[in-house]
């Protein structure tokens, strides 16, 4: 399979900084009983950053970082469940914003999983030979859609955005296992339109989550799919460097672990930074793990992510 290389790392999340202490002045909660069940101590809040704006400081550091110019880029994609508008596009916003114009540009929606299914859909288009470098952004600003009243939601979400410029000159992407189960719908739904058309009251929806339907589901399934990559691919854990997990809820991480029969020490985790991002969650401990020095060229990592729809899946590639 035609490898990926990933020539640069990027993230950024707003400065606002809200602890757990400062979330229990608005509900009935207090750090403890956040931390014990999370794993967060803190998250980022937009105070008027949209996705968008979170995707261009992305990819300007991106090129920043990058011996590719903007004119190099030929494909931006954006994976995001939270964009400004229906349309255009948030990937679109971001051709325009830095002046990509060689770029073709489209969003992606698999929810949580999104980065994982991003790099997937990079890897084809770089693939067939027609694109040679893509711009691959996670980004969400969730918090425009937490109800604030209830305490089992508020406390987990954040905002940010993480991306990679990648190219198929080099590295190894050795495989990929994406799953989805529609039938299975963990609950996720979003402030409603109101349509004077459909019979009965349409009620206001925010982001709501199961929390032990999530953790039965990913415990379960990413366990499951992460070995079933490493069969695939004749490896064992001891041939991988670090598992990038989508960091939604510590005890989820701590499951798996446990599941696998692996130490915790294998899987980057920053959810006590920056709460559940939803699909900016992987590709921002990536760019911390790459900037703390962590992995190094030639070390084989695992993404693995799982969410709303459902879907789940894991890519292993080479740095």
């Amino acid at each position: 399979m035609l490898g990926v290389k990933i020539h640069a790392s990027a993230h950024y999340v707003p400065s606002r900084a809200v602890s757990n202490e400062e979330i229990s002045t608005w509900v009935d909660t207090t750090d403890e009983w956040i931390v014990r069940r999370t794993g967060i101590s803190q998250r980022r809040m937009s105070e008027g950053e949209n996705t968008s704006d979170l995707c261009v400081k992305v990819a300007e550091q991106l090129l920043e970082k990058s011996d590719v110019t903007v004119d190099d880029i030929d494909l931006i994609l954006v994976t995001t469940v939270t964009p400004d508008y229906l349309s255009p596009s948030v990937s679109c916003m971001v051709q325009g914003a830095i002046g990509a114009k060689n770029a073709i540009a489209m969003d992606i929606n698999a929810a949580c999983t999104g980065f994982v299914y991003g790099l997937s859909v990079a890897q084809k288009y770089l693939a067939c030979g027609q694109y040679r470098h893509i711009m691959l952004i996670g980004a969400e600003v969730l918090t425009k859609y937490v109800d604030w009243t209830d305490r089992n939601t508020c406390i987990l979400f954040g905002d940010g955005a993480g991306g990679v410029i990648v190219s198929g000159d080099s590295g190894k992407f050795y495989a990929e296992k994406l799953c989805s189960r529609g039938e299975m719908p963990i609950t996720m739904s979003y402030q409603g339109v109101y349509n004077p058309f459909c019979k009965g009251e349409r009620k206001v929806d925010y982001l709501k989550v199961d929390g032990r339907e999530v953790f039965e589901f990913a415990v379960k399934s990413v366990s499951e799919n992460i070995c079933d990559l490493l069969q695939f691919n004749g490896m064992t854990m001891a041939d991988i460097s670090y598992i990038i997990p989508h960091q939604a809820n510590k005890r989820i991480i701590e499951g798996i672990c446990k599941k696998i029969g692996i130490d915790n020490a294998k899987f980057f985790i920053n959810i006590q930074k920056y709460g559940n991002t939803s699909s900016a969650s992987i590709p921002i401990a990536l760019s911390e793990m790459m900037e703390e020095g962590l992995a190094s060229k030639s070390d084989k990592i695992i993404m693995s992510g799982f969410g709303g729809g459902l879907t789940w899946g894991s890519v292993l590639l080479e740095l």
